[in-house]
């Protein structure tokens, strides 16, 4: 593996996994939900370590931990990435604006409510 990275190339090939990972309450994925704030990365000696801060629509959320690990784990999917570690932050607060454009026509189209 090279140490020569193409860091965007990188970061789109994990939003194209992370649109693959949903609340089980909301039909839009994590990433058009604007449940991703921050996808970072960091070469060390084992390779590409991966660092994504996110939130989630309430702190209360019941399935947190699962969201978390299922954000890790596609994350680690994409080659390059040796180890990814998630974070979750609720600076600043989530809310309904920060829905994508297509997470907001896949609600309408749905009927979902946030």
């Amino acid at each position: 593996m090279s140490d020569n990275y193409n860091f965007d190339e990188i970061r789109e090939r994990i939003i194209e996994n992370l649109k693959n990972v949903f609340d089980p309450e909301i039909p839009v994925n994590v990433y058009d939900l604007g449940l991703i704030y921050e996808i970072n990365f960091e070469q060390r000696d084992a390779g590409l370590y991966c660092v994504i801060y996110m939130t989630l629509t309430s702190p209360a959320c019941p399935v947190a931990g699962t969201i978390m690990e299922q954000v890790r784990l596609v994350t680690q999917a994409v080659e390059e990435v040796n180890e990814a570690k998630v974070h979750i932050t609720f600076k600043p607060r989530w809310t309904n604006d920060m829905v994508s454009e297509e997470g907001k026509e896949i609600m309408a189209a749905s009927g979902a409510v946030i």
